[in-house]
């Protein structure tokens, strides 16, 4: 796992990336003939690059530079600083993108599945194969334990999503912790958590998970049974056996 957050600071809105588009201003004469394919061109530009940040940032982590993105996507470094004014800005817009899908794949699984292990086991065999955890954003896997953030000052600061880890231990909460977003880039992570917390916690009441077993565990098999391999077919069969073995260790045994 390569999830780095040296780069993990507030960006701007243009994460969204709609942005204006890349297209020339024009002569005064209201040339939409020009215009036109320039806008097309820009949009393609767009998806070239968030796709190779998704490539670039799976191997070798959020730390990698600009320059390996724009390489990636075969333009120059200055197109993709127009579309993302800082490296901030791109992080996030991958990251929250990742967290959207791994959400959406959790609700799959959780409406989709009715016995719940069947439920967590999909949503693990399903996220994994994705390849979304090389790309889980730094503040969702940074989790402490809940004894230890006792009387830290929350206040108005940037905090970091936690789950509690044993029924009836509290609720979904977020606990301080310098550098990471600020408070309102925590809905998604929230959600995810949220989402995830449910097919935990119903595996766990079913008596087929650990009960040790905490919503940032399940993230970390995640994270950690998506190996970046330079050989497509090689990274697939290692996910699927170690992802297996992880499963093993999470499940419940009688005692």
């Amino acid at each position: 796992m390569h999830i780095q957050d040296s780069h993990w600071s507030s960006a701007s809105a243009l994460a969204t990336g709609g942005g204006t588009p890349i297209a020339a201003a024009g002569n005064g004469r209201g040339d939409s003939a020009r215009s036109t394919p320039l806008r097309v061109d820009a949009q393609r530009n767009l998806e070239h690059v968030l796709r190779a940040a998704r490539e670039v940032f799976g191997e070798l982590g959020y730390g990698a530079p600009m320059e390996d993105v724009a390489r990636r996507a075969r333009v120059g470094v200055g197109t993709v600083y127009r579309r993302f004014p800082s490296k901030d800005v791109l992080v996030r817009r991958i990251a929250e993108e990742e967290t959207s899908r791994l959400t959406d794949q959790a609700r799959a699984a959780l409406g989709q599945e009715d016995e719940p292990w069947s439920a967590l086991s999909r949503f693990l065999r399903t996220s994994v194969a994705s390849g979304a955890g090389r790309l889980l954003p730094p503040q969702i896997l940074r989790v402490g334990v809940a004894e230890e953030q006792t009387g830290s000052a929350a206040g108005d600061e940037a905090r970091v999503p936690q789950q509690r880890t044993q029924p009836g231990g509290g609720e979904l909460r977020l606990v301080p912790d310098q550098g990471a977003p600020a408070p309102q880039d925590d809905a998604g992570a929230a959600e995810l958590l949220e989402v995830v917390g449910q097919l935990v916690d119903r595996a766990r009441a079913a008596g087929e998970l650990r009960p040790d077993v905490s919503v940032a565990d399940v993230l970390l098999v995640i994270a950690t049974a998506a190996p970046s391999l330079p050989d497509a077919a090689q990274q697939a069969a290692a996910s699927a056996r170690l992802l297996d073995i992880l499963l093993e260790g999470l499940r419940s045994r009688p005692a």
